[in-house]
């Protein structure tokens, strides 16, 4: 019994450590879901707290990279769903009267992610970003490894039109 506690209680220091060592990346990966720093914070506490309760669910303390990315972004996507002010525009409706002014001549990598659809953004993100292999990303957003590898390279072709116009 004092062994099965003990290994709770390692997996648990390791949980803790690995969220503390990493929570400036947890942030940035919810913000690039919702673009707002309170609703952020709110989505990467929330992925901590479900993390925690749900140690058993950890079956290899090798994989909580990939454990709790996978909780951080079904949070992000049930915050979205739940508060339902988030909207996406069509290209069209940012490239609007309000936007006429706006005349760029170099064209931020951040500005040219968030016009990318999000199952391509955040692939790009996990593997570029947050140095995920192919693998961690297809298990974290429960998708085969060849639909993740067939997005991330759609998504870096998308990307780079967008930042060449």
């Amino acid at each position: 019994m004092k062994l099965l506690s003990s290994n709770k209680k390692n997996k648990e220091n390791k949980v803790k450590d690995y969220i503390v060592n990493n929570q400036e990346s947890f942030y940035k990966v919810a913000y690039s879901y919702v673009k707002n720093q309170d609703d952020a914070l709110d989505i990467v506490h929330d992925s901590i707290c479900k993390a925690l309760s749900k140690l058993d669910s950890l079956k290899d303390e090798k994989s909580i990279k990939s454990w709790f990315y996978k909780i951080l972004v079904n949070s992000s996507i049930d915050y979205i769903r739940k508060n339902n002010k988030y909207v996406n525009l069509s290209e069209e409706a940012l490239d609007s009267k309000y936007n006429s002014n706006d005349i760029y001549t170099d064209i931020d990598l951040e500005r040219a992610l968030e016009k990318l659809p999000e199952e391509y953004r955040i692939i790009i993100v996990l593997r570029y970003f947050e140095d995920m292999k192919i693998d961690e990303i297809a298990n974290v957003l429960s998708q085969n490894t060849n639909t993740i590898k067939t997005k991330l390279y759609t998504g870096l072709r998308r990307l780079k039109i967008k930042i060449k116009m």
